[in-house]
Formats: C-alpha cells, structure tokens, sequence
C-alpha cells in the first residue's frame, strides 16, 4: 500500500503536529484531531482533500467515537492510529489532590482506552491496523516530582502490551513508542499542570528545575523518518525507543531492579509455602 492512512490524536502542537505535517507531506492521508478545532485548520488549509481536521476531547467517550467513525468514513479506512493526547502533571506525591490524579488518568489513560476501542471494530472488519501508543521513558523508570505522569505511562504500557497479545489474531499490530526528552511544548504552561504546592518540596523543586535547564532535548523535526520505518514496517517491534539516551537509562534502571531481586531471592524463596496435602 503506497500511502497510509492516518489517526492521531493531539495534533495541535509537539510531537502530534510534526508527524501528522511529516505523513502529509509524504502523501499519506491523516485525521488530524485536536481539542479545539482552531487550532488545527491551517492543515486544512495547506493540504486540503489529504487531512480531515477533527475536533476531540479524548475524555468524552462518545465524541471519540463520533471522531473515529468520521475520520474511518471519510478515508475508507484507519491504517495507523496515534494514540499521541497526554499531559504531565508536577507534583510530588503529597501535593497532589485526588481531582488532579483523576484528570490525568482519564486524559492518559482512560482517554487512550476509548480511542483503543472505537478503532478495534473496524480495525477487525480490516484484518488490519496499527496502533501506536506514545508512552515515554518515564513508562520504565521514574523521578521526583513527576510520580504520578510516570505512574499514567507504567499503566499505559502495561495496557498496550496485553493489547498486542489480544489483537495479533485479528491481523492488527501494535506498538509503544516512548521517546525521550524533547524539544516540545510538553510541561509547558499550555501543556501541563502544577497541583497545589507545599513548601517543604521548594528547594527539590529549584535542584531538579536548575537540572532540567541544561538537560540535552531532541529536535522533534529529527523524529518522523524514524516514524515511517516504523509504520512501513512489515514485523514492527512491540517497543521503540526515540532517542540516544533511553536504553542507556532504561538498562541501568532494570540492572539495579535486577541485582535486587536477586540480593533478596532467599527471602523471597523463605515465602514460598507448599502444600504436602
């Protein structure tokens, strides 16, 4: 198939924008969505008949729906679909209110889910498809401050892998793309929240911010071609790092969990009762 078809969520700005214009470009079709429908009509604009612009709030299951059945109405179907919508939220673990958690798990997590579900019927009737969830590194280890994101991504993963077990029967593939630190708008004050702050946390907030200011980003522009081999793939991996500095971090974060397992594997075996019944 020389062009693609493509579903992605959260195409306003970041990482959503870069590759809906990269797929554009290339001539592949995309629904380009987004919470407002604003700020995604210049696309329109600049390549007509090839982009349906459509407005989506991931949190409003029966939008998505309406979204998904449009855009597949439109193009006749949905090859790729981009699971891209998501925000961090700062906060330490203390500070963060039950509101706050809960708004982000039905952006980052439920949110996904529903898009998961409203391409799966057609996706089946297809005997093709491939879905793409943006996770992070923070779905395998984690930082101060950012707990609960990290915890949003660790569900995210967990849910995506036992999706590609469910879905390869049906012909349909999936894949967890987890870039690392980014040049994007991503914790910016349009993309992000902050909960309610307590001083106690001030000075680890100004250490890890000082940090942050000097920490190494990617070019989002540098992303795309790595997308499309990606999606032009005819075995495409379960997992795909984007980035030079994430299997460096993941490994040694797997290394210590490792060692202490395994430091504490005769405790763990002390635990194992077994019934002579």
């Amino acid at each position: 198939m020389a062009d693609k078809v493509w579903f992605i969520t959260g195409t306003s700005k970041g990482f959503g924008r870069v590759w809906a214009e990269a797929a554009l470009k290339r001539g592949d079709k995309v629904a380009a969505t987004a919470r407002t429908l604003e700020s995604v009509t210049d696309l329109q604009e600049k390549y007509g008949v090839n982009v349906l612009t459509l407005e989506l709030d991931v949190t409003k299951p029966d939008q998505v729906k309406r979204a998904v059945a449009d855009a597949h109405a439109h193009f006749g179907r949905l090859d790729v679909v981009v699971n891209n919508a998501g925000y961090p939220l700062l906060a330490a673990i203390e500070e963060a209110s039950a509101e706050d958690i809960r708004a982000l798990y039905e952006t980052n997590v439920i949110g996904t889910v529903s898009v998961i579900q409203a391409v799966l019927p057609l996706l089946r009737e297809q005997g093709s498809g491939h879905i793409i969830g943006i996770s992070s590194t923070l779905g395998h280890v984690t930082m101060p401050l950012i707990g609960y994101y990290c915890s949003s991504k660790w569900a995210f993963e967990a849910i995506h892998e036992s999706l590609a077990m469910e879905v390869k029967p049906f012909g349909i593939t999936v894949t967890i793309v987890e870039p690392g630190a980014y040049a994007t708008e991503f914790g910016g004050p349009s993309s992000g929240k902050t909960a309610a702050k307590l001083d106690i946390y001030a000075d680890m907030k100004e250490k890890i911010f000082e940090g942050l200011k000097t920490m190494e980003r990617g070019n989002p522009a540098a992303t795309p071609d790595a997308m499309f081999k990606l999606v032009d793939a005819q075995n495409p991996p379960l997992r795909l790092f984007l980035g030079s500095h994430n299997l460096s971090q993941v490994r040694a974060a797997y290394a210590d969990r490792l060692a202490t397992w395994d430091a504490w594997q005769s405790v763990a075996d002390s635990a194992q009762s077994i019934s002579k019944e």
